[in-house]
């Protein structure tokens, strides 16, 4: 099995190397990779270089995360394209395959995997890679939430649909959402697991979570996000970190992030919102509501016989 490599990036110098580095070890080996750079000033490109990687360029006003997408896929020679962040990196040598086995059901339009936090990202954001990537397998979903920093689709259907280039976010679900309803599946893998360094100021975290708001309400424009909302997730999220904070003994040193994350991310959505059918309760869910009480319960890191790649 063989597949080409997106990786979309703009001043990734810090974290491209363990990607790259990372992509080198895996069990496929018939790997391109291809870089979209949208204007880097460090040494991202001289790295992706350095490490046989192909460049596509696009200039920096021509930017959306749909439209640097499409100029990486329209220079992938591979059916399979997997898209991958410039700040993640695999933990296993067997990231690539577990990723691309789903691929075998001919239904199966989009594969994503699983994403884990930094020994130095938020509780928040944790929590939240907790609630999104879970330990099990899922080759059917029924909804149409996926993450492209770590993710594979089918080249051929994206000939067919290329990414949405006008969204401000989100362009992976709608792009799952067309794929649905073509009758096509969304899968995640669980074992296809990656490290995803996303240590943002809360300016950043504002920013990121109020143009998802805007593609959200763009992609489901029947949807809703109104005051109510804002306070009622905020505090439910706030009260659930807390407690896993507490479990996890880490209540004194995550406190304040965990107050001033969640309500920089609902306020940022409800922004999001305000400037741009009722949602399945799987997506509601999936978005928005915290963990359960008993989520680490369910949830316990399921231990592999496949070693981890010792990185440099």
């Amino acid at each position: 099995m063989n597949c080409s490599i997106v990786i979309r990036a703009y001043n990734e110098a810090k974290h491209l190397p363990r990607l790259l580095e990372g992509i080198s070890h895996q069990t496929v080996k018939e790997v391109e990779v291809i870089l979209v750079d949208s204007g880097s000033t460090d040494d991202t490109i001289s790295i992706a270089e350095s490490f046989g990687s192909r460049i596509v360029r696009i200039p920096a006003d021509e930017f959306t995360f749909g439209r640097s997408l499409n100029f990486g896929i329209q220079a992938a020679k591979h059916e399979l394209v997997v898209i991958a962040s410039a700040h993640v990196y695999p933990v296993y040598p067997d990231w690539l395959e577990c990723l691309l086995h789903p691929f075998e059901d001919e239904k199966v339009a989009l594969v994503y995997g699983k994403q884990r936090g930094t020994s130095t990202s938020k509780n928040s954001e944790k929590q939240i890679f907790q609630q999104w990537f879970p330990e099990e397998d899922n080759p059917r979903q029924p909804s149409p939430f996926c993450n492209n920093a770590n993710a594979a689709i089918r080249r051929s259907l994206w000939e067919e649909h290329p990414y949405d280039e006008t969204l401000t976010g989100l362009e992976d679900v709608a792009w799952a959402k067309w794929a649905q309803s073509q009758g096509m599946d969304i899968a995640y893998a669980s074992k296809a697991e990656i490290i995803h360094a996303h240590n943002e100021t809360p300016v950043g975290i504002l920013n990121r979570y109020k143009r998802e708001g805007m593609a959200f309400k763009q992609i489901f424009p029947e949807s809703h996000f109104n005051v109510y909302d804002f306070v009622r997730l905020t505090s439910t999220n706030i009260l659930s970190d807390l407690g896993h904070a507490l479990r996890e003994r880490g209540m004194l040193r995550n406190l304040s992030s965990i107050f001033w994350f969640r309500t920089v991310q609902f306020w940022g959505t409800y922004q999001g919102y305000r400037l741009s059918g009722p949602l399945t309760a799987h997506l509601r869910q999936t978005f928005y509501y915290p963990r359960g009480p008993n989520a680490n319960n369910l949830s316990e890191p399921v231990e592999r016989e496949v070693q981890p790649i010792e990185y440099k």
